[in-house]
């Protein structure tokens, strides 16, 4: 039998906003910073994402914000993120 608790668990998921778009993307020897569209700047570390920590800083100012803003590329490093990944933070995922 399933009780109310255990069902409200497994309809709980994490909040993936999908409408947040990306204008600028800059890193640092740390960082990777994500500027969107309405203002607010997604600062995560660069140890999250094991490509562009081991990327030069010229690899790393490469990118291509594709898909409206809603995702970044780094072609030659065969990276791709999601503004949304991004947002969702622990739940950041690379390619």
């Amino acid at each position: 039998m399933t009780t109310s608790v255990e069902a409200e668990r497994k309809t709980l998921r994490a909040f993936r906003p999908t409408s947040a778009r990306a204008v600028h993307v800059s890193c640092d020897d740390c960082y990777l910073v994500v500027t969107l569209e309405d203002g607010r700047i997604v600062q995560v570390p660069l140890l999250w994402f094991p490509r562009l920590h081991a990327a030069s800083p010229v690899e790393r100012t490469e990118c291509e914000i594709a898909g409206g803003g809603t995702s970044l590329h780094w072609a030659g490093l065969d990276e791709d993120l999601t503004v949304a990944n991004l947002l969702a933070g622990a739940d950041t995922e690379s390619t």
